[in-house]
């Protein structure tokens, strides 16, 4: 099968005939429809995350937010079967660890990061195995098709599981979203559909144009303001109620927790660079004063994905909204080329392997 393979940290993807995937007894294989290009993949791509212990190495195949049709399932599958059309979350667990056994599988104890590792190899492929299908593998609704679901292994229920479950978002909320990639444009629309009052901070008026399509009521651009927590404040009469840094780089994640009114949440979803390797400095003594709370959202379970296809069936949600345009394998490289200079708005999507 053909694939996009990583030879050298910040070279473009070789593309390869490589071995098909075979299940493994537990497993499936995925033949792809689609799968998103993100800002995960950057960093993979640019070998970020050595201090996760998850720098990409050479002949790893990434990709990470796939969506297509069984074809393949090993002896010891019981609920998934070929020809089901599923989604794929990124954060692989093992489903039998205590975390697993009580419904926090993103954060499973034996995660297996879908495309960052050699034990779970990506979706920049024509195929992708998933380990543990009867856990991991998510059926998606009729009607809907891959591409407008591929967001759902990543961004698009990143950003629900943290707006929805883990933050207190609740009707007539100042919500503050400091980044307006795929993860942040994607909450965007997800807090405007939990009734919040969305102000979405970038540096790009393109970025902030789309934000304002998906629900933001104000748009702030960075550039032009000496002082983001100050606009936010103004616009929401003391402070946000809810923040998230959708990048996660120090500037936004500071300018996050400061754009708080008092007990307000912060979500930090964004992962950091080479140039904060997982250590920000935050004001905490304005944290205490203020009681804010530091939030901490990985991923999604996938047992609770029916809530976001609930509220797609409604209309309330629209992940495709996200989607920018689709793409084939030989372009990813330079989609990861252009994510280097926050060129991409929304999410690039593979629809030919």
């Amino acid at each position: 099968m053909r694939a996009a393979v990583l030879e050298e940290h910040g070279e473009p993807l070789s593309i390869e005939d490589v071995d098909a995937p075979e299940p493994a007894p537990t497993g499936a294989v995925v033949e792809l429809e689609a799968c998103g290009v993100c800002r995960s993949d950057w960093h993979g791509w640019q070998g970020d995350w050595g201090w996760l212990g998850l720098e990409t190495q050479p002949g790893q195949i990434l990709g990470h937010e796939p969506a297509g049709h069984v074809v393949a399932v090993g002896d010891e599958v019981e609920n998934v079967a070929e020809g089901d059309h599923v989604a794929v979350p990124f954060n692989l667990g093992d489903g039998t660890c205590p975390r697993c056994q009580r419904g926090r599988s993103n954060i499973c104890e034996n995660v297996m990061p879908l495309g960052f590792i050699e034990q779970a190899q990506g979706a920049f492929a024509e195929q992708v195995h998933v380990p543990v299908a009867d856990h991991n593998l998510v059926e998606l609704p009729d009607g809907v098709s891959s591409v407008d679901m591929a967001g759902l292994g990543c961004r698009f229920m990143t950003s629900f599981h943290a707006l929805a479950h883990r933050a207190d978002v609740g009707a007539g909320d100042w919500v503050s979203i400091h980044g307006c990639g795929g993860v942040g444009l994607s909450a965007v629309h997800i807090a405007d559909a939990l009734g919040a009052n969305v102000v979405a901070v970038d540096l790009k008026d393109e970025k902030l144009e789309k934000a304002e399509s998906l629900g933001a009521v104000e748009t702030i651009n960075a550039d032009d303001v000496g002082d983001v927590p100050g606009e936010v404040s103004a616009i929401t009469d003391g402070g946000a109620h809810v923040s998230m840094d959708a990048l996660g780089i120090a500037t936004t994640s500071q300018n996050s927790v400061s754009s708080l009114d008092a007990r307000g949440q912060h979500i930090q979803v964004g992962l950091t660079t080479q140039d904060e390797q997982g250590m920000i400095s935050l004001p905490s003594d304005a944290m205490v004063m203020q009681e804010i709370e530091f939030i901490g959202s990985l991923g999604m379970p996938p047992t609770r994905y029916d809530e976001i296809f609930r509220m797609v069936s409604t209309g309330k949600l629209e992940p495709e909204k996200v989607v920018s345009e689709t793409i084939g394998l030989e372009d990813v490289s330079d989609k990861l080329e252009s994510m280097t200079d926050f060129e991409t708005v929304g999410i690039p999507v593979i629809d030919e392997f």
